[in-house]
């Protein structure tokens, strides 16, 4: 049952439903040391074990959000007009207040003739708002909506949940964009045991699915077992989710010793780590690997949590963080597969946000273009930075090592984890063969939104 696997962690939070992902919010905080589990060499059995060891590493999930952003709210106590602020202070049942701006109340009116209800969105045209609207008179309905009327005379009426849960204060915010996102992560080094979960339950079973894609976002990298040993399961793993990411290798390749590669995938040495395909300006957030045939020696797969050390490399070295965040790089990528291609971009090894918080890493040593777009000065600086940074992900403690075999596919967060693996030898009888897709994150995240309401039950 999946019960025995993945989704086991996620039960609880479901049981305790509030907004569609907040009930799934994990405390986390990229702590140097967050081993999930005790074992390197095998995929975990069971996210249940995981679920509780975590708690020995300081990881308390799932942590209740504020309630500003949980559902079931309190209902509204009374609402005033604040004319010199121009804001509608909105007092809860259990005291606490919200204030909410004229102008984005007008700009976000409900009703049938400012939003397609349809569609779930605008229909009032912004040429069409006051931005320096007043209001009329505001009250409290029967229903306990808040209702406001304009100087226009249109009248708007707010659901108390719906505007909680918009709440401008920060706790507010910040567990909305949790919920939307699913920001925090669970850091590991080289005990992770890699969560597991079984392909045929993932793909018919909505909370196990939703349990998998949970997992795949925290932790960065889930194995599904027990997938048929013949092409076209990444395919059919993808159509769980929406659709596979078309690249110039096609919507799916063959990860196989060729002649004249295009890439050094497709060789049987040493592939450093790495992420995929940073020569694209907007690379693939998640990758799916199939393995169909096992190398007769070697082949083990290599991976990092490239968060994790790009964390360690700010505390260790800041000022390689700082250089390896704010120089772009330029990548290549040249041939023909799909169809014939010269890709190239210019990223940086680690991109942060406007928080400063790592969201994705581009590197990868064989596309990384002999053109280097920087003032002589900054060279050197770059390659005693970016060796850095390698150096940190190679350590032991750091790096995690797994073979796959027949019927194993891994699935991992392309933006997160450099991945690698060491070379092989193929035998007559055993010539190594994996096939491997791409998605993007809009489409995993929209799936995972939707598999949360479907069975937590929500409209």
């Amino acid at each position: 049952m999946w019960k025995t696997t993945i989704a086991r962690c996620t039960l609880p939070s479901m049981r305790k439903r509030s907004s569609v992902l907040a009930c799934h919010a994990l405390r986390a905080e990229g702590r140097p040391r967050w081993a999930v589990a005790t074992a390197a060499t095998s995929p975990s059995p069971s996210l249940h074990l995981i679920w509780k060891q975590l708690r020995g590493y300081g990881t308390q999930a799932p942590t209740p959000l504020p309630s500003t952003a949980l559902g079931n709210s309190p209902g509204v106590r009374q609402v005033r007009a604040l004319e010199q602020e121009r804001q509608l202070e909105v007092e809860w049942e259990d005291s606490r207040q919200s204030l909410y701006p004229y102008t984005w109340l007008r700009d976000n009116c409900q009703c049938p003739l400012c939003t397609l209800q349809s569609a779930h969105a605008r229909s009032l045209l912004l040429s069409q708002l006051d931005i320096h609207t007043g209001v009329d008179r505001v009250q409290v309905t029967d229903n306990n909506k808040v209702s406001i009327v304009w100087p226009d005379q249109h009248t708007s009426e707010f659901d108390p949940e719906w505007l909680r849960k918009r709440c401008f204060s920060p706790a507010a915010r910040q567990a909305l964009q949790e919920e939307l996102f699913l920001n925090k992560r669970m850091y590991w080094d080289s005990e992770l045991r890699i969560p597991t979960a079984n392909f045929e339950e993932v793909l018919h079973d909505d909370k196990a699915a939703l349990a998998w894609l949970l997992a795949l976002r925290r932790v960065g990298i889930v194995y599904l077992k027990g997938a048929p040993v013949e092409q076209g399961q990444v395919a059919r793993l993808s159509q769980r989710i929406g659709y596979l990411r078309l690249t110039f290798y096609g919507h799916t390749w063959q990860v196989q010793d060729k002649s004249q590669a295009n890439n050094v995938a497709y060789t049987a040495g040493k592939l450093s780590l790495h992420t995929d395909y940073p020569a694209l300006h907007y690379p693939p957030g998640v990758q799916f690997l199939h393995c169909l045939s096992q190398a007769g020696e070697g082949g083990e797969s290599e991976a990092v949590d490239g968060f994790h050390m790009a964390d360690q490399l700010r505390r260790e070295d800041p000022e390689a963080f700082r250089t390896l965040t704010s120089l772009r790089v330029d990548f290549t990528d040249t041939g023909s597969d799909y169809c014939d291609f010269m890709v190239q971009s210019k990223n940086h090894i680690i991109d942060v946000d406007s928080d400063g918080r790592v969201v994705r890493i581009n590197y990868n040593n064989a596309t990384r273009d002999s053109v280097l777009d920087l003032p002589l000065h900054q060279v050197q600086a770059f390659y005693s930075s970016l060796k850095a940074y390698i150096q940190l992900m190679t350590r032991p403690e750091n790096m995690l090592t797994y073979k796959m075999e027949p019927g194993d596919l891994v699935t991992f967060d392309n933006w997160r984890l450099l991945h690698g693996r060491k070379s092989y030898v193929s035998h007559p009888d055993r010539v190594r063969h994996l096939e491997g897709a791409y998605l993007d994150w809009d489409e995993v995240m929209s799936r995972l939104r939707i598999l949360c309401k479907s069975v937590n039950g929500e409209s």
